[in-house]
């Protein structure tokens, strides 16, 4: 084992995924495989995986904290009926290095969004929490 794995091994621990989406089921669906791959392709585990609808403690619902989702698909898609699109927080803990987590991260986003900062329309409007 060389020194970037010992590194990697030592850092293990449970780390957070989180994305606010304005989805459906089928996007939200799309979504968590976008994770699974990521993670399937690097030396991570996923222990747990939860959908929120709201903050408990704090009031706040994810149609509140994810307002600007629901305004940017409406803004992308004029005159088009949402659907069963609703704000949810995707949340998702798995086991992994500072490393990893970052890279799976940076995986799981540039597939969201391929087309980077240049303007496009979003399958899925999302952002990362």
């Amino acid at each position: 084992m060389d020194e970037d794995e010992d590194e990697d091994v030592e850092a293990m621990r449970t780390r957070s995924l989180r994305f606010g989406l304005y989805a459906d089921e089928q996007g939200l669906a799309w979504v968590q495989g976008l994770v699974d791959t990521a993670v399937g392709s690097r030396s991570a585990r996923i222990v747990d995986r939860a959908v929120v609808h709201e903050f408990p403690g704090s009031g706040m619902t994810t149609a509140d904290a994810y307002d600007h989702l629901t305004e940017q698909w409406a803004w992308e898609n004029p005159g088009l009926d949402s659907g069963a699109r609703e704000a949810v927080e995707l949340r998702v803990r798995l086991v992994c290095s500072l490393r990893t987590w970052r890279a799976i991260r940076r995986t799981v986003i540039r597939t969201l969004c391929p087309e980077g900062t240049a303007p496009h329309l979003c399958r899925v409007p999302w952002a990362a929490a």
